[in-house]
């Protein structure tokens, strides 16, 4: 009883029927007779009454026990099937779809749950078109696979047969509804456990039903089953299949034949013969179908009447046979498919490359797919995507990263992504950068399935999802992401679109507003069934005509090889790298993981079509160089690419010296001015080296030097073994803005090394940096430093001749080749002169064109690395860009201007096309000929450039112009040269200023509206105010709007604080009265405690925000010490109001009561009672005492002074850079805090006269006297001390003073006794001075070192006081290190070596980790070879060994410096084990063991406990180890 549905059209509740519908059903269930149905229909049974009868009910009206058991059976069946199709969700009928195609096994092609077929169950048609059958085949709880394969195969071989009969083409379909039960033709679908099992049963049921004769026929026409996959409502696979078997009784297989089947297994009858047989012949009897309508027919029933016997016999009448089978022949012979060329090929080229038919040279920069669900068979035909570099994939198959299309991308790199995250919560840019837009595909998946993100139905997902999406689709659409009209929207329907509500047609109206219009959109449909529902819908709800934009007649295996053929042999060939066995393959995938590295394969270039006319007339205007122009220069016919002096002694001296050293990444740098050939010589170096290092260079500077360092690492061990040997990585930086990036990126790469526990003998990577350098003085080259000038040698100036030769014989417009000529005339200030004098004539600043250039050329002047995105200059020239190849391009648009001018690509966090200025030296004579010949001065052009709106629309370029402009008016100029030089301002706001004095402060104000956001923009303008114009009450004005902006950035909140001491400042320049008057003072004291307060609060949001930088471990800005020094500026300005003013005035009697009063030891109202001229002084006395802050000040004026100048001393003693480059603005501090200091000296220090005159007292006035000195000299503590080591001048001239700094420590030591508080501090000093003496003048006459360590043994014995444990256990570590001789070591006092090294750390912590953020602490000592004085080796004896200043920095970044044979002589090699927290150090008493730390961790090589040597060096946080290397 599974037949539950026949072909009447029956309400879908049985409580709605009448009683026909009743008789209907009956007449439908088979083996029921049709009396049966006369019988209830003569009872007036309905729907309702039908629903309670019994079975005593039929048997009282006359119906045989068998049929009422049926009858009360089926119903019971009906009513559960209706209950369970109520309450299953889901079950609602969905939209109407096309069946599969007939006759095909391979087509990509799904149903989804509920949709309806838009077919009905018919009979014989064209008998070409298939009639249908349905059959719900469900609800088969309690029976066995066989019983259902059972009733599969019946009623497959019924409708085969009836199919057969009729000559018609049919299918039937498994997992289909029908009425009543369920919307006719609504897929349901069937679970299938296994699909094997139902081929081989129909084929077995062949065999057994139909005549032996007929056999081979049968299986001929009926089709094995195909199993179509049905989708949920939200597209994912629900499990169940819909089972479609077709049949095809074709002309010539079925001519004069008529197919009878048995009703039983034919087979079995055979077996069974006799009497068996004949008791049961009803089995054996022969049915003869046909089809009849919407149903299959049996001609041949039991017990058949006189009527069917004779429609049977008709039926299979010669004359019938042959007219049926000459009706199938005539249908065949008109439904023969007729090839038809189509055109859309060449229409697929045109509208992917927007005309240019080559994808290489394609109009369109970015392509975005937007598609749906694939199937395995498309798929096969899709390997065109995987070179299409698609910005963004949105994909709405929930199942794609299981088995759709982004499992296929798996070898290629992308990066999933939620709609969600295309919000814009931030900055464009800065969202773009995290997902790594035009970087890496972005795989969006839009309805689910990643990330715990489920699906969503059709008809909920714009509810659930739309909102996102339409985020994704507009933030794609942003001018200023993706190049306005550059991009196209490939709608790839991978699956037919037949819902209104489809999440596919909501995103297509998305771009549809986005984009104004179909221009930018592509639509590829697999056939013209998919493309009519797709055109259907666009058409009926937006009225659309997308004809014009689809592709529809190509198979995708034609639309693959037509895409595919668009690329040149290059982009598909594979790339190599190079590897010691020869080449490896470089995968598409790897090389998309390394998205920062811009790879150089082996290959680079071979097969290439790229225009050489056209790239070498870009590369000798002024372009940058490309990989095609090496290659090119090495074709036959070419002249060999110009060999710059540098480039042997580069690849034959600097490389093959670094191999030498055992470092896993040195660095060597090609140091030139910007416009030289630099870049050009790495470059050239890189391509000469492609087949001996595997070579690269950083895109983006502004990128995670940490993603950096793991690609780089990736590209070295790619495709290589343990076993195997690496080829080194070659890596080229260029443009980084210091020496100090080079080192960060240096030491990540070394730690990435250390992380992969790569193990090396040599080094494997190597970095070239290419820096602009400073100064355009030529220097000599070093061991790993060239320097690039432009001055031509003789060799390079005739190579230079012979190319002009070639380039003037094959370029007709040579002489606009300014890029080459301004190299080969050594940069003649005559010929660029002369060639912007020429090419400027006729400029008129208010052409648009004009306009533009002088935007272009002030950038290139004062931003070296700035460009203007061609999406800006498109946009601010109305451009009418059009998304096809024959739109007008940006350069056209400048005239002869353009030959200034060259095309770039920006590599930030979009990559973008750009336009710059040809070179450096064009743009500041184009600038200096604007002003003096047209008069357009920097600050018009700056003007204008602030003040256009449209250069900061939204489009793309933008970010990274504000970023330029921002920098132009903003960074000062600190140079290296002249560290003392004041820079107030920028170089531009400086030339304004000068070129036409009083308009920086509009440009200025102008900035301020611009970026109306921009605290440093705010501050920039309060400083202006203060510093150039006096206007104090202006500047802060601005100084609070940066505060309100920047409350917490201790740089912004100085600046409050500048204006008042500024504002002090001026009044006291101003005041020319001599004593100061009363009123005044009391007006400069309150401005004097005003601005210490905002120092003071400076100082606390300093400390702070280290803290919060430490904590984070991202941020290694340093300590902000500008609190302090503001705080003793203004400190020095009120020395110098007390020293103007009556009290303190005149004689040295007066100058030393201030100092008196400033040491706290004679009061002001004591001073005031005692003064003969009170009178005259009354007012100044009153206001002295009458503040609480200007008392306060006062009184604490010495000791916060003395405070802050111990701070900054241990400060910058202490703690240094993390590599060893100058700091110019540290420079200028540490002067600014020595005038203070000199000061301070002068005022606060002068000699007790009370105490010179009290006799009895002379032993303290000595101690006085001697304490005064040392702290003049800052030799009262032990940063002071240590201060002189790095002073820069002479050992005679500071020799007597530290001679005279022992011989004072010599007379408090003396004199004092042990119990005196300052006993310990002035004993550990005495120790300090005296090693410094002997380090700054060895022949002196310094206390011998034993005694030193006598003492220090003592001092060991004793408790120490907190405050001088520092100093204290740092001398300990540096003395008790233990000699082979234990006397010379502190004898058994070094055994506690372990426990001072353990408190010198602690109190390092305790006193600099809060401080010493984006520092390290600095190595004051080195360990020696010899005992005593000889055993601690000074900086300064290191870098004396190590050669000139220029070379130091980079052989410590190279570690090249331990290699020197000077410095290896003078420094005591020591050897321990590799720990887990750095290094156990042997030393020579056995029971000691030091834990020392790596000065980089990155320079430990080896495993654990593997041994090592290094070198130690003394810090105030522990000892660390230097020049690493592995024992054998």
């Amino acid at each position: 009883g599974w037949d539950l549905l026949h072909t009447s059209e029956l309400p879908a509740e049985i409580k709605d029927w009448d009683k026909n519908h009743v008789r209907d059903w009956i007449l439908g269930l088979k083996d029921v007779d049709d009396e049966y149905a006369q019988i209830l229909y003569d009872e007036n049974i309905n729907g309702p009454s039908l629903q309670l009868l019994e079975k005593s009910d039929l048997r009282e009206v006359g119906i045989l026990l068998g049929p009422a058991k049926l009858i009360i059976h089926m119903r019971d069946e009906l009513i559960k099937l209706k209950d369970h199709q109520l309450h299953t969700p889901g079950s609602c009928s969905g939209s109407s779809c096309k069946p599969y195609p007939f006759n095909q096994f391979h087509a990509a092609y799904r149903y989804k749950e509920n949709n309806t077929l838009d077919v009905t169950e018919t009979g014989a048609l064209d008998l070409i078109e298939p009639c249908h059958e349905y059959k719900a085949f469900i609800n088969f709880e309690g029976v066995t696979a066989e019983e259902k394969l059972n009733k599969y195969a019946v009623e497959v071989i019924r409708f085969a047969a009836a199919c057969m009969n009729s000559r018609t083409n049919g299918t039937v379909h498994f997992g289909v509804g029908d009425a009543p039960d369920f919307t006719h033709g609504q897929i349901l679908g069937t679970s299938v456990e296994d699909k094997e099992a139902f081929v081989k049963k129909q084929a077995n049921a062949i065999e057994g039903h139909f005549e032996h004769k007929f056999i081979d026929v049968a299986k001929k026409c009926i089709k094995p089953p195909r199993f179509i996959e049905v989708l949920k409502a939200d597209m994912t696979f629900s499990g169940k299949f819909v089972i479609e078997v077709d049949i095809e009784p074709l002309f010539l297989i079925c001519k004069n034949k008529s197919f009878h089947i048995y009703n039983a297994d034919k087979r079995k009858l055979k077996k069974t013969k006799g009497k068996e047989l004949k008791s049961d012949e009803k089995d054996s009897r022969k049915f003869f179908y046909i089809r009849d309508s919407s149903s299959s027919k049996n001609l041949l029933v039991q017990n058949p009447s006189t009527a069917s016997l004779e429609d049977y016999n008709k039926y299979i009448d010669n004359m019938n046979m042959t007219h049926l089978d000459q009706m199938r022949k005539v249908a065949e012979e008109k439904h023969l498919v007729t090839v038809r060329n189509s055109v859309q090929g060449s229409k697929l080229c045109e509208m992917l490359t927007g005309g240019s038919q080559s994808l290489d040279k394609s109009h369109f920069e970015r392509y975005v797919l937007v598609t749906n669900k694939s199937h395995t068979v498309q798929r096969e035909s899709l390997a065109f995507l995987l070179d299409m570099n698609l910005t963004a994939v949105l994909d709405f198959d929930p199942e794609s990263s299981e088995t759709g299309l982004n499992k296929m991308f798996e070898e290629r790199n992308t990066n999933v992504h939620l709609p969600k995250e295309y919000k814009i919560t931030g900055p464009v840019e800065d969202i773009a950068s995290r997902l790594k837009l035009t970087r890496t595909t972005s795989w969006v998946f839009c309805n689910g399935g990643v990330k715990e993100e489920k699906p969503s139905d059709v008809d909920n997902w714009l509810t659930e999802k739309g909102s996102s999406i339409r985020d994704v689709v507009a933030f794609l659409c942003r001018k200023d992401v993706l190049p306005h009209k550059k991009f196209l929207i490939i709608f790839m329907l991978l699956s037919d679109v037949t819902d209104k509500n489809d999440p596919l047609l909501e995103t297509f109206s998305m771009f549809l507003q986005e984009l104004n219009g179909t221009e930018q959109i592509l639509c590829i449909c697999e056939n013209k069934r998919s493309y009519a529902y797709w055109n259907d819908l666009i058409e009926t709800r937006y009225a659309v005509d997308i004809s014009k934009r689809t592709i529809y007649e190509l198979s995708f295996a034609e639309i693959n090889g037509t895409v595919l053929s668009l690329w040149s042999e290059n982009r598909k060939s594979s790339r190599f790298l190079p590897a010691c066995g020869g080449m490896v393959l470089l995968s598409k995938k790897m090389e998309g993981t390394m998205d920062t590295l811009s790879i150089l394969c082996v290959n680079q270039c071979e097969g290439g079509n790229e225009d050489k006319m056209q790239l070498e007339e870009s590369f000798y205007k002024g372009g940058k160089v490309s990989w095609w122009n090496f290659y090119f220069s090495e074709q036959p016919g070419s002249t060999p690419f110009i060999k710059r002096d540098k480039f042997d002694y580069i690849t034959d001296t600097i490389i093959p010296d670094l191999c030498s050293l055992r470092q896993a990444c040195v660095c060597f740098n090609i140091l030139h001015i910007p416009g030289c050939g630099g870049t050009t010589l790495a470059m050239h170096v890189l391509w000469t080296l492609k087949e001996k290092f595997r070579c690269a260079v950083l895109k983006d500077n502004i990128v995670n030097y940490a993603d950096v360092a793991k690609q780089v690492v990736g590209l070295l061990t790619y495709e290589t073994s343990e076993q195997q040997a690496q080829l080194p990585v070659l890596l080229m930086v260029d443009d980084l803005q210091d020496i100090d990036a080079v080192n960060d990126l240096q030491q990540h790469i070394e730690k990435a090394c250390l992380k992969q526990n790569i193990s090396y003998k040599s080094p494997q990577v190597i970095l070239m940096n290419c820096m602009r350098a400073e100064s355009g003085l030529q220097t000599e080259s070093t061991d790993d430093t060239v320097f690039i000038g432009n001055k031509l040698s003789e060799v390079e100036r005739k190579l230079f001749e012979k190319k002009l030769e070639e380039i003037e014989r094959f370029y007709k417009n040579a002489e606009t080749f300014y890029g080459f000529m301004i190299l080969k005339k050594d940069f003649s200030a005559e010929y660029i002169q002369g060639v912007v004098k020429n090419t400027l004539k006729g400029f008129n600043f208010k052409d648009r064109h004009a306009q533009l250039f002088a935007v272009l050329v002030l950038l290139g002047c004062y931003c070296k690395t700035a460009k203007l995105s061609v999406s800006v200059c498109e946009e601010f020239l109305s451009l009418a860009i059009r998304p096809h190849s024959g739109s007008c391009k940006v350069e056209d648009e400048f005239g002869k201007l353009s030959t200034l001018l060259t095309r770039c690509t920006a590599e930030c966090s979009v990559v973008y096309d750009a336009v710059r200025v040809i070179h450096p030296s064009m743009a500041e004579h184009c600038l200096a000929e604007l002003s003096t010949t047209f008069h357009v001065f920097k600050a018009h052009i700056t003007d204008f450039l602030l003040t256009t709106d449209v250069f900061y629309t939204c489009i793309q370029g933008k970010e990274k112009l504000m970023q330029d402009v921002r920098n132009m008016l903003v960074r000062r100029h600190h140079s290296a040269e002249n560290p003392a030089a004041d820079t107030q301002f920028s170089p531009l706001i400086q030339a304004i200023a000068k070129e036409s004095p009083g308009f920086e402060e509009n440009v200025l104000l102008n900035a301020a509206k611009r970026f109306d956001k921009d605290a440093v923009i705010f501050q920039l303008l309060s400083r202006y105010h203060y510093l150039k114009k006096k206007d104090f009450r202006e500047a802060k004005d601005w100084a609070k709007k940066a505060r309100d902006l920047q409350g917490n950035n201790s740089y912004i909140c100085d600046t409050t604080a500048q204006v008042i001491k500024h504002e002090l400042k001026e009044a006291l320049s101003n005041d020319k009265g001599n004593p100061i008057k009363a009123d005044k003072l009391k007006e400069y004291l309150k401005m004097a405690v005003s601005a210490t307060e905002a120092f003071r609060d400076i100082q606390e949001i300093a400390r702070k925000e280290v803290q919060v930088r430490f904590l984070g471990k991202k941020d290694f800005s340093h300590y902000n010490t500008a609190g302090c020094v503001g705080e003793l500026q203004v400190a020095v300005m009120v020395l110098d109001i007390l020293e103007r003013i009556p009290v303190f005035s005149g004689d040295e009697l007066h100058r030393s009561i201030l100092t008196q009063v400033l040491s706290g030891k004679i009061k002001i109202q004591d001073l005031a009672a005692n003064d003969p001229k009170i009178n005259k002084n009354t007012s100044y006395y009153h206001f002295l005492q009458e503040s609480a802050g200007v008392t306060d000040l006062l009184n604490n004026l010495k000791d916060n002074m003395k405070k802050h100048f111990d701070f900054l001393d241990s400060f910058f003693v202490n703690l240094g850079s993390f590599y060893s480059t100058k700091d110019n603005r540290e420079f200028r501090t540490r002067q600014e805090i020595f005038r203070c200091f000199q000061q301070y000296v002068n005022v606060c220090l002068t000699d007790s006269r009370e105490l010179m005159k009290n006799k009895a007292l002379t032993n303290m006035y000595k101690v006085e006297k001697a304490r005064m000195f040392l702290e003049k000299k800052n030799a009262d503590s032990y940063s002071g001390l240590l201060q002189y080591l790095s002073k820069d001048v002479s050992a005679a001239s500071i020799g007597p003073i530290i001679e005279k700094v022992i011989g004072n420590y010599n007379l408090i030591l003396n004199t004092t006794g042990p119990q005196d508080e300052r006993r310990c501090k002035d004993t550990v000093n005495f120790i300090y001075a005296n090693i410094v003496l002997n380090k700054i003048k060895p022949e002196s006459n310094a206390f011998p070192y034993m005694s030193l360590l006598q003492q220090l043994c003592e001092m060991l014995r004793r408790t120490i006081p907190l405050n001088e444990s520092l100093a204290l256990h740092f001398l300990s570590v540096v003395m008790l290190w233990p000699e082979t001789i234990p006397i010379y070591s502190g004898g058994i006092m070094s055994d506690k070596l372990g426990s001072y090294v353990s408190q010198l750390r602690n109190s390092f912590s305790n006193e600099m980790k809060p401080i010493c953020n984006g520092k390290r602490a600095s190595i004051h000592f080195y360990l020696g070879r010899k005992p005593g004085y000889d055993r601690l080796i000074s900086q300064k004896e290191v870098d004396a060994c190590a050669g000139s200043a220029e070379t130091i920095a980079t052989q410590w970044q190279n570690e090249k410096i331990w290699k020197n044979e000077k410095i290896k002589s003078i420094l005591r090699s020591v050897t321990g084990r590799i720990s887990r927290n750095g290094i156990v150090a042997d030393t020579a008493n056995e029971n000691v063991k030091v834990h020392v730390s790596p000065l980089f961790k990155s320079k430990l090589c080896g495993k654990l406990d593997a041994r090592v040597s290094f070198f130690i060096g003394f810090t105030m946080n522990g000892p660390v180890a230097l020049g690493i290397q592995p024992v054998s």
